[in-house]
């Protein structure tokens, strides 16, 4: 197990954490495809210190031909069903994997594979470990649990694959860091599921707002509004036959099966999942960090609580986490239990020095005056398919990627050093240059990281 890499910060010429060896690791952890293309870089990335080790750039050669034909697997089938229907659109993608724990969903992702026009036969597979040595896939779409997402990801890259990992693509700050230095390490191209990066709506109200049309901004204050109900009282049980549990929970030391755990309400357990802050604050304060054109927090507070219902979950369903930047702030309010109609705000706005207010909302925007009057509007539908074309075009011709996974694991660490404060009670302090953190107490150490570990034969080298 790695010791907590934040206390003192990292030099900016030396790596942020000692490397670390999974002797159990499988053979396949450490296959190397030399001969593939590399990593595209995002142009204007700023730089990461010592969390993301410096001097790892990404290459912006071309991954391969334009003409080549991608085949890409895609495991998770739940919102991985919205991956498979947008690469079966993108011409020259074959969909040649599936994998699910759920053979019922394996079965429903095959048939709806097949019986598409662009469709063939699909493998299909339980654990997803049986893609990483099938030297025909060339990417990995990752839609499983945030528990799986670092680790899956960097099984993929160390066995050549490109990959896109839905968000947040890390469970822990440490995983954030890890998954960073996969990427590199293999020279392959990450992108992460934060969808709102390609839609033509919001990257145009990203250049506005950067060349001034609100002034000079000062703040972004993110929403998210629902109406979830009572998760209940779970108990142990079988699982269903069609449910492989062992391989649900993966790199993770096995517990056992809990009647309100799969296939949601891991979100809400700190052992899985990430709260309502890592499962769509990670949206909105991406979108803040893109909007004020800023890097990593100095400071970061979280107060909130479980109010709505006497049940198992253990993450907040009211929450507001703030962030210090030096110069400008941002704000995520959470509620995840009650929707608020009667305020109706966007899911991300921004603050100019003198009133003016531009508000990301669904695929588009909303500009405002200094008395609320709009004056602009720009309000298409939304769709995921031009974040999964970036993602092919920079397999295929070195395309910049917009959300390239180190820039997005930025935003993953504001949800993580939220969670840090919340479970603390305290102010967590970090060195924006290396992301680290600064002065913590024992709790928020203890946070950093899995201090358990993980499971033999479920994460590659790291470090």
């Amino acid at each position: 197990m790695a010791a907590n890499p934040h206390a003192p910060p990292a030099r900016s010429d030396a790596p942020a954490v000692q490397p670390v060896s999974n002797a159990a690791a499988p053979p396949w952890s450490r296959r190397r495809f030399l001969g593939r293309a590399g990593l595209g870089a995002g142009a204007g990335l700023a730089a990461a210190g010592g969390l993301f080790r410096p001097g790892l750039a990404p290459s912006l050669a071309a991954a391969d031909s334009a003409n080549e034909r991608v085949r890409v697997a895609v495991v998770g089938l739940s919102r991985g069903m919205g991956h498979v229907r947008s690469f079966l659109q993108i011409p020259g993608v074959e969909v040649a994997g599936l994998c699910d724990i759920d053979q019922n969903r394996l079965a429903a992702g095959v048939k709806a594979v097949e019986e598409h026009d662009n469709g063939g036969k699909p493998l299909a597979v339980a654990d997803f470990r049986q893609l990483l040595d099938d030297d025909s896939i060339d990417a990995i779409a990752i839609a499983t649990t945030n528990f799986t997402h670092a680790p899956f990801t960097m099984m993929a890259c160390d066995a050549g694959k490109h990959v896109y990992v839905e968000k947040p693509g890390s469970w822990s700050a440490q995983e954030a860091q890890w998954i960073v230095q996969s990427a590199r390490r293999h020279d392959r191209r990450v992108q992460m599921g934060n969808q709102r990066r390609s839609l033509p709506a919001v990257r145009e109200a990203m250049q506005r707002l950067h060349e001034g049309v609100i002034g000079p901004v000062r703040s972004a204050r993110c929403y998210y509004n629902s109406a979830r109900g009572s998760i209940g009282r779970g108990r142990e049980t079988t699982p269903p036959e069609h449910l492989d549990f062992e391989l649900w929970q993966g790199p993770l030391h096995p517990v056992p099966y809990r009647s309100n755990l799969v296939h949601y309400n891991w979100h809400w357990f700190w052992n899985w999942g990430n709260g309502e802050l890592g499962n769509n604050g990670v949206h909105a304060l991406d979108l803040a960090r893109w909007g004020l054109g800023v890097g990593l927090p100095s400071v970061t507070s979280c107060v909130g609580g479980r109010y709505h219902f006497d049940d198992d979950q253990e993450t907040p369903d009211t929450a507001v986490a703030s962030y210090d930047f030096g110069h400008c702030a941002a704000v995520w309010d959470g509620s995840s239990c009650h929707r608020r109609r009667s305020e109706d705000p966007p899911f991300c706005a921004f603050y100019g020095q003198e009133g003016h207010t531009l508000e990301i909302a669904g695929a588009g925007y909303i500009i405002r005056d200094e008395n609320g009057e709009e004056i602009a509007r720009e309000q298409p539908s939304f769709s995921d398919l031009h974040h999964f074309t970036n993602f092919i075009d920079g397999i295929r011709d070195g395309a910049e990627l917009n959300a390239e996974i180190e820039d997005a694991q930025r935003a993953a660490l504001m949800c993580h050093y939220g969670n840090i404060a919340y479970r603390s009670g305290t102010a967590v302090k970090t060195d924006p240059d290396t992301g680290l953190m600064i002065d913590a107490g024992g709790e928020a150490e203890a946070l950093w990281g899995r201090e358990e570990g993980y499971r033999d034969g479920w994460l590659p080298e790291v470090g």
